[in-house]
């Protein structure tokens, strides 16, 4: 099950997008390369196997991966800080 994705998280991950959504997004080119290497090859991958925009696509794709990345960070803190 996927962890819950609060407003909070998604305030920030989208903050952080709008300041330079092209810089953000080749950013995370780079993360996801050393983080997930096959994530983001299926994610360039579909980008340009469609007719849509493949940098729209991209930065939908980095952006889930960025909120679901820092809602299971938030669900650790929150079991750790129980135990």
């Amino acid at each position: 099950m996927l962890p819950e994705i609060d407003v909070e998280n998604y305030n920030k991950i989208l903050d952080e997008m709008l300041i330079d959504i092209a810089s953000w997004r080749k950013s995370m080119i780079h993360y996801i390369k050393e983080e997930n290497p096959e994530l983001n090859s299926a994610i360039i991958e579909l980008a340009n196997k469609t007719e849509l925009d493949p940098k729209a696509i991209a930065a939908g794709a980095y952006m889930t991966y960025s909120l679901i990345e820092e809602a299971a960070k938030k669900q650790d803190e929150i079991i750790n800080f129980e135990e």
